[in-house]
Parts: C-alpha cells; sequence; structure tokens
C-alpha cells in the first residue's frame, strides 16, 4: 500500500519526542563520569550511549519518508545541500567554541588543572571541519574535540549514500527493489564493519563510525518500507493492542540498555529493538504515544534534541571546571548539580535553535 498525501504531511511529533528523550540520555551518560550519584551512575546510564543508534535508525526512517524518490542530479546536489545546511552551521559554530576553550585551556594550564582525553590537535581539528572524523583516519587514536561530532560526520555519509542509491533506482526505473536494495546495504555494511574491526559491537565511532551509521540508517529506510506497505494492517490494530505492545517494546529496551554490555556483541538486536520500536510508534496510537504528546516540555527537548546533543559535551567541561575546579565543590555535590547543568543545556540548546539551526535551515536552496 502507498501512503496518502495526508500521511506524508504527519509529523510523528512522539518519534521526536523520543529523540529528545534519548539525547538527553546520552547527556546524563556523559555527566556521569563526574560524580557518584546512583541516579546517574547506573548500568542503564552507563550503556545509554547505544541510543545514538535509534538516533540512525530513525534518521533513516524520516529521511526516507520524506525522500522516497531522488529523480536528477541536480536533486542529489540540492538534498545534500539541505542535509548539509540542517547540520554543518550547529557543528561549526561549537568547533569554533571548542577551539576557543582549547586556546583558554592553554592560558589557563599553570593556574589550573583541567583533564584532557581528547585528541585536539590541528589533524583532528581539519578531520572534525570536513566532517571525516568518522573514517578511520591514520595518526587519529581517538575522540576529538566536540566528541559526539563523530556521529554527524557519519550521518552526512549516510545520507550521501542514501541519495546516490536513491537517484540511480529511481533513475533506471527500480523504485520497485529500493526496500531490498536498502536491505542489502544495511547488511553489506553490517558484514563489512565484521571484516574491518573483527567483531558485531556498535562500538565504533571515530574509527569505522561511519559503517555503523550506514547500518542505522539503511536499517531506518527498511523501517520505513515496512511502515509504507503494511500501514492499513497495522494501523487497524486496536488502540489497546498498540498500548500494550507500546510498553512491552519500552520495558524490552530498558532491560537490553542495562544488560548493554552483555549484547553488545550482538549489534543487531539494537537495530532491531530500535526498528521495532520506531514503527511502533509511527503510528502514535497507544496510551504511552497519547500521554508523551501531552507534555509540553518533552515536545521542546524532542525540538531541541540536535542542540542539546551538540552542546552539551561543552556545556559539562566548562561547568566541570567552573564548579569543581575554581570553586571546589565536592564532586559528590554532582548530584544535585547534574540538575542544573541540564537545565544550563537546555537554555542554551534552545538559543542555538532559534538562533542557529533555524537561521540556516530557512534559507533556500
Amino acid at each position: 500500500m502507498n501512503i496518502t498525501k495526508e500521511q506524508t504531511k504527519h509529523r510523528f511529533q512522539v518519534l521526536d519526542i523520543f529523540r529528545g528523550i534519548f539525547a538527553s540520555l546520552i547527556v546524563f551518560f556523559h555527566m556521569s563520569g563526574f560524580t557518584d550519584t546512583t541516579i546517574l551512575n547506573n548500568d542503564f546510564i552507563r550503556n545509554s550511549d547505544i541510543f545514538v543508534d535509534f538516533f540512525f535508525v530513525l534518521s533513516g526512517f524520516v529521511i526516507c519518508y520524506a525522500y522516497q524518490n531522488i529523480e536528477t542530479a541536480t536533486d542529489v546536489s540540492s538534498f545534500i545541500k539541505k542535509r548539509l545546511q540542517r547540520i554543518y552551521p550547529l557543528h561549526f559554530a561549537i568547533l569554533i567554541a571548542f577551539l576557543l576553550a582549547e586556546l583558554i585551556k592553554s592560558t589557563l594550564a599553570s593556574y589550573i588543572h583541567i583533564n584532557n582525553s581528547l585528541q585536539n590537535t590541528p589533524l583532528t581539528f581539519v578531520t572534525n571541519l570536513f566532517l571525516i572524523n568518522s573514517i578511520a583516519i591514520p595518526g587519529v587514536k581517538s575522540f576529538s574535540w566536540n566528541s559526539v561530532s563523530w556521529s554527524i560526520s557519519a550521518e552526512l555519509i549516510a545520507y550521501i549514500v542514501f541519495a546516490i542509491i536513491c537517484f540511480l533506482l529511481t533513475a533506471y526505473k527500480l523504485s520497485g527493489i529500493k526496500g531490498l536494495v536498502y536491505t542489502i546495504v544495511a547488511v553489506a555494511s553490517f558484514l563489512l564493519m565484521y571484516v574491518l574491526t573483527g567483531n558485531f559491537d556498535l562500538v565504533h565511532t571515530f574509527d569505522f563510525g561511519f559503517l555503523r551509521s550506514l547500518v542505522g540508517f539503511f536499517t531506518g529506510t527498511v523501517c520505513f518500507y515496512t511502515f509504507k506497505y503494511w500501514h492499513k494492517p497495522i494501523k487497524e490494530i486496536s488502540d489497546e493492542v498498540f498500548t500494550i505492545m507500546e510498553i512491552v517494546i519500552i520495558i524490552v529496551l530498558v532491560i537490553a540498555i542495562t544488560f548493554g554490555r552483555d549484547f553488545t556483541s550482538f549489534g543487531l538486536l539494537y537495530e532491531l529493538l530500535f526498528f521495532i520500536s520506531i514503527l511502533i510508534f509511527a503510528f502514535e496510537k497507544g496510551v504511552v504515544s497519547k500521554y508523551l504528546s501531552t507534555i509540553n516540555v518533552l515536545k521542546n527537548v524532542g525540538k531541541y534534541s540536535y542542540s542539546i546533543y551538540m552542546v552539551h559535551t561543552l556545556i559539562i567541561s566548562l561547568f566541570n571546571v567552573i564548579f569543581i575546579r575554581l570553586l571546589k565543590f565536592p564532586i559528590s555535590s554532582y548530584a544535585y548539580l547534574f540538575i542544573i547543568n541540564y537545565i544550563v543545556i537546555y537554555y542554551v540548546s534552545r538559543w542555538c535553535y532559534y538562533n542557529i539551526e533555524l537561521r540556516f535551515q530557512h534559507k533556500k536552496v
């Protein structure tokens, strides 16, 4: 079944809310290294970095939903420009902020101890600047600058691969096999990741993160085609059954994340769980979906999720320097300081959303 014109206008608000919730959990994951409170130092939060793969799968679903056909080379160029306008301005702004922070840190090095576990070098600045920091570059051995930006690099590569494949299949009138081809790309990327790394773990970032993204992104495109062709029979399932499915998949996700260290060697498990989660919540029929849709703060967190994801490592670092290094707050104080830290991240992200993200999104390509 093909999706109707009315359905293609759907916003997938609940999926946006989950994007915001999971972005926040990644924030808490990075905060957990600064505190010993059980609120943050538990197995669920420690393994919440795996939610980056939810972003990849969701991105594939949403992009494929919006771009079912790319008909010309000009359309390919336009698509990539629009994607760059979406992700690059904020990435660039935060990268420059990290550069300034690095210069300030060098000036203050003799006065205050500041940890540096990142490989912030001219080489890694270039790889970050050109968003190739999810590829195994000789001489790059760890995270650098805005550590989470590897996933933005990885997603950009997925965008480019998708645009080219979608264009070729459309141009050669092979649209009927797009779902199959996207499945093959996801599987081939997963197998190539194993060949290059020797494992199926979803832990690759600055080295082979682009393959991790391709697996997730094209899993998301397959999720879209499942949604597209099975839309009518699935939608006819009762709201009560959808409620049960929503609750069950949330419980399964919590268990799978909590025991992540035991399951990460089975990387496809998480791709499958995120696939199922997105497919279920895309219909927004259960009680959980309906309840989440009434909470305005969660809607805003979803709206600002990209900014939250991009700015949080810088804010966490600055917060730690100010409160722990300069003001000498004990580590134990982070049991409540993390709340203030998150509020600061939220409002900085809100500012970035309106003054950086929207400013460039509204420009015509």
